[in-house]
């Protein structure tokens, strides 16, 4: 099996069995590390992993009545697996007027989530891990009735993950893969790493698993307010992060903020790759 290398910053913190590390770990934007050149994987920005702040408050309250979602048919296709290893993508190269919005974990289940995501007329894809939702898969349910798919964020959220060695990487994708088609119906075909770190080891991880590409971020909704790897805005093609967590509704509405003043459309992520 292939040597680990970290391809982006180590994760900060390993994660506890218990929930509530989970609240915190996912928050910090990966950032990236040098990489060897591998065919098929699309590079992640060189940004150093800095971050900017958007600086506006938020109104916490969603408008009455969403817009009505623009079709858009999709103009990249995700790059094929090769040499063993899954493509990584942190944002999607196109220039249609488009931002995709991924939410993870699943530590908290309101109604209030579903229900607001509703109002704003928000498709979304879901990174499920299974120790922050196993009391209660039931709930995610609900989003899959709207649309939303739900995708593998491995078993524990361990943030080290990426330093361990291959077959527990395996184990804890694969493992990931059995729980949600066991208990959704559906067999995941992205992967988000925990804390935004990978590695080849990972890769080809994700790869044998039969997912078809690894899924990071240039952009976040986190404690009500929007951080950028790259820029001070929402750009075509970004992949914006957000969490189940007790801020959702805050987080949300600063994505709002910042998808109104870019004048971009949230699309469901798979319709437009098409997968």
């Amino acid at each position: 099996m292939p040597e680990s290398f970290i391809s982006r910053r180590a994760a900060l913190l390993a994660l506890g069995a218990a929930t509530a590390p989970l609240l915190g770990a996912c928050a910090d934007s990966p950032t990236v590390a040098p990489t060897g050149k591998t065919s098929g994987s699309q590079g992640p920005s060189a940004s150093g992993g800095a971050t900017a702040s958007a600086t506006p408050s938020p109104s916490l309250t969603p408008s009455a009545t969403p817009t009505p979602r623009k079709t858009f048919v999709g103009d990249f296709r995700l790059p094929p697996v090769e040499n063993g290893l899954a493509p990584v993508i942190t944002r999607v190269p196109t220039k249609q007027p488009v931002v995709f919005l991924t939410i993870d974990d699943g530590v908290v289940k309101t109604q209030e989530s579903l229900d607001l995501l509703d109002e704003y007329g928000y498709p979304a894809t879901l990174f499920l891990t299974k120790s922050a939702i196993a009391g209660n898969p039931d709930f995610f349910k609900k989003f899959q009735a709207r649309g939303d798919r739900i995708q593998n964020h491995t078993i524990s959220h361990n943030t080290s993950m990426v330093q361990a060695g291959y077959e527990y990487q395996l184990g804890e994708v694969t493992g990931m893969q059995d729980y949600i088609k066991r208990h959704y119906g559906t067999t995941p075909t992205l992967f988000r790493p925990p804390g935004g770190a990978y590695s080849n080891a990972m890769r080809t991880a994700v790869a044998a698993a039969g997912l078809k590409a690894v899924i990071d971020w240039e952009c976040k909704a986190n404690a009500g307010r929007m951080d950028y790897q790259v820029g001070n805005g929402l750009r075509p093609g970004d992949i914006c992060l957000m969490h189940f967590r007790p801020e959702f509704k805050r987080d949300l509405a600063a994505f709002h903020q910042a998808q109104k003043a870019s004048g971009l459309t949230v699309v469901r992520l798979e319709e437009f790759l098409g997968i």
